[in-house]
């Protein structure tokens, strides 16, 4: 047990079982007495759950619950480092993720938010299969990868190339590590991270690839409440690529939130507390009427309800 702002904060661990029977990691945080809400994450590439503690530490004295996954081959998750066979792999991973939390939690709002690579999993999901994503009150999309990439144009050759022949064959990224965050402390604590990598296969290249294609050309059936937050100076993921679906995107529950100077890992860099707060106003004004009537008190206020 944590002692954090005043909160207890409980922390469990534990597996589920992704596609073709693999056991992926997860962990969740819990605050003392009811839950309000409950926020998912899925994690860039190379990443891992581990990554959202600022996250964890804005939400949980607001009584909400945080749950994340390592996805196969990252973390504490088993698989190859960087390496899928198909795209779907991801997608079902992600519903039996959701499915571990709505059973572990019934009743309780969900909402769901991926950054990076893992924004990009969270709205191939909902727009693959909007009748079980219609459950979730909304989603969030930090710095998705939707446009243009800070991957050199031949290693994304390379892999396009190798993928039929030689599918997991590896590259380091090759993305430069200060262009996460402008905190120097964030990126002394990546380049000591043992749980971070920087690989990706062919495979994961061409599916990457085609998914992102798929995305914006479906862009137009988005139908849940949609939040995202990116970073102007984002050299990872080009903001132009998130603000293109987010023109796109027809549902007029819709809010994109781009920070000038900000950088990629967008919940880590010197702007934080900002773009928490733009996330925790957002989650507070997409609870029900009662639900959000729960978070009253020692000063928080409610929210109304779109």
């Amino acid at each position: 047990m944590i002692d954090r702002s005043d909160r207890i904060l409980s922390h469990q661990e534990g597996t589920f079982q992704g596609v073709g029977g693999i056991n992926l990691y997860y962990q969740s945080w819990h605050p003392e007495g009811k839950v309000r809400a409950i926020l998912a994450i899925s994690h860039g590439l190379g990443a891992h759950s581990d990554r959202y503690g600022n996250v964890i530490e804005q939400l949980i004295p607001k009584q909400y619950a945080v749950y994340a996954l390592d996805l196969r081959g990252h973390g504490r998750s088993p698989g190859q480092r960087g390496y899928i066979n198909t795209w779907s792999e991801f997608r079902e991973d992600l519903g039996a993720f959701l499915q571990l939390i709505q059973t572990q939690n019934r009743g309780c709002p969900v909402f769901i938010l991926g950054h990076s690579l893992g924004a990009v999993i969270v709205l191939d999901y909902i727009l693959r299969y909007p009748q079980q994503a219609s459950v979730l009150q909304g989603a969030i999309a930090l710095a998705p990868t939707l446009g243009k990439v800070g991957v050199s144009p031949i290693r994304v050759l390379l892999g396009k190339m190798l993928s039929r022949i030689w599918p997991r064959f590896t590259l380091n990224t090759g993305i430069d590590i200060s262009a996460g965050s402008r905190d120097q402390q964030v990126l002394a604590a990546f380049a000591q991270d043992t749980l971070r990598h920087t690989r990706a296969t062919a495979r994961l290249a061409t599916e990457f690839f085609a998914t992102v294609d798929w995305i914006n050309a479906h862009a137009g059936d988005w139908q849940l409440p949609l939040l995202i937050l990116h970073g102007g100076a984002d050299r990872v993921a080009l903001p132009a690529g998130s603000d293109i679906f987010y023109q796109r995107v027809n549902c007029t529950d819709k809010l994109r939130i781009e920070y000038p100077e900000a950088y990629h890992e967008i919940q880590s860099d010197i702007n934080y507390r900002e773009v928490m707060a733009d996330l925790e106003d957002w989650l507070e004004r997409h609870l029900a009427p009662e639900t959000a009537q729960l978070g009253r008190g020692s000063g928080e206020l409610e929210f109304p309800s779109f």
